[in-house]
């Protein structure tokens, strides 16, 4: 799933963080945060997933479009973070 400006700017508000805040984790540039959230340029791949990981490291899940809307984003759940219920341990395969 691809990440868009929106998003990234949705997700930076749900979690409260500045541009900073996300360039700082996702160890990239704020220019880049900036350049992508106002649509001036595309990422590459490698920092597209970057950032992907550190929103969602931070607490957000990205939301792909589906019958009912567009792309979105979400607090992430204690149920989304559980692994899926056969690889817990000592569950049946």
């Amino acid at each position: 799933m691809s990440l868009s400006p929106a998003q990234c700017r949705a997700a930076r508000a749900l979690l409260a963080w500045t541009q900073d805040d996300l360039a700082e984790r996702a160890q990239v540039s704020r220019g880049t945060i900036r350049g992508f959230e106002t649509g001036q340029h595309a990422l590459q791949r490698a920092t597209a997933a970057a950032i992907r990981r550190a929103l969602e490291a931070g607490g957000v899940a990205l939301v792909e479009a589906d019958g009912g809307g567009g792309p979105g984003v979400r607090f992430v759940t204690a149920e989304d973070r559980a692994p899926p219920r056969h690889l817990e341990p000592g569950a049946a395969k």
